[in-house]
């Protein structure tokens, strides 16, 4: 079988990070190939960056088994989806003037750096449907995660009407059809997030309907419980934050605070990240702290790859794809 993106990589990509990107991605391809899980963390603004086109793939080929994302990377997949043609990309963003941006504010176009979100079609469209399923979920005295109510409004049909990229290229369907478990820690802050605290404050839906974060930690801690044996779970960051720090915490979380002092660590670790070790700076921290907070084990295979995730993630996952 073909190996473009293994043959290229592994001849130039030698030293530094490119030999640190390679070395992960061999890693990764061996972790599964023992038997081992691994999550996916998405920090930063991966699904507007198009991330979905492959990590798409990486879902419908089992090989990723867990999730934790932002709230805006859930979204935002889901508006590239239904709102991909109105999209304006600005490659001189680094040029405009604050009048520039007000100017983009005043046309409805959220800029996340290149790229413009536009508010109407993209998060109007979606919240059209996603109060409805709200609405009927609390009527019904239910409950669901962030995702779970995503889910299913990817499965009602409701949005193909304004699909306009191929199905194919959004991570978040590949993930409803397979049901892949995720996790979304501060939910809150994202734009769906405020338009549901809306509702709560106008009296209109309760907090209760939608689950919370501690639910969702209690979920992941029930699924990693369930799934760290054998050759273990391994943990693949991309970018820092929340979508990383939440889920990792699961470990030290079990061991110490439930005293399941049998509890596997991760087994895998790397992180894609620009981000550096200064000032406390816990995005930057090295693989090697993890292990004084009981994350990590000395024996966990760890990298770091300091370079943009937007450029390194699809190549490691396209080297994952072609080996495993």
């Amino acid at each position: 079988m073909s190996k473009p993106i293994t043959e290229f990589i592994e001849k130039y990509y030698l030293h530094f990070n490119a030999a640190a990107l390679v070395d992960a991605s061999k890693g990764y391809v061996a972790h599964l190939k023992e038997g081992g899980k691994m999550m996916i963390t998405l920090a930063g603004a991966m699904s507007t960056a198009e991330l979905g086109k492959i990590l798409s793939e990486m879902i419908r080929q089992d090989k990723v088994d867990f999730i934790s994302c932002t709230g805006a990377n859930l979204e935002e997949d889901l508006m590239n989806l239904v709102a991909h043609s109105h999209y304006e990309r600005v490659p001189h963003y680094r040029d405009l003037t604050a009048q520039d941006e007000w100017d983009l504010l005043e046309r409805g176009l959220n800029r996340v750096t290149d790229t413009c979100i536009p508010e109407e079609e993209a998060f109007r469209r979606l919240q059209k449907h996603i109060v409805e399923i709200w609405k009927d979920a609390e009527a019904k005295g239910e409950r669901y995660f962030p995702h779970e109510f995503m889910y299913k409004m990817i499965l009602s049909g409701v949005l193909e009407q304004y699909y306009e990229i191929p199905r194919e290229n959004s991570w978040m369907i590949a993930a409803a059809e397979k049901n892949l478990p995720i996790v979304v820690p501060g939910w809150e802050d994202s734009t769906m997030g405020n338009i549901f605290a809306s509702y709560c404050i106008k009296g209109e839906l309760k907090a209760t309907t939608m689950k919370s974060g501690i639910e969702y930690m209690t979920y992941l801690a029930d699924w990693y419980t369930k799934n760290s044996g054998g050759k273990g779970v391994g943990f693949f960051q991309i970018g820092g934050g929340i979508a990383g720090d939440f889920p990792i915490c699961v470990v030290p979380m079990l061991y110490q605070d439930m005293e399941m002092h049998d509890i596997p660590f991760w087994s895998y670790f790397c992180q894609i990240s620009d981000s550096t070790t200064s000032y406390g700076s816990y995005s930057g921290a090295v693989p090697n702290e993890k292990i004084t907070w009981g994350k990590l084990d000395i024996t966990t295979p760890k990298f770091i790859v300091e370079s943009d995730a937007t450029i390194c993630a699809p190549l490691m996952f396209s080297y994952i794809l072609e080996n495993s």
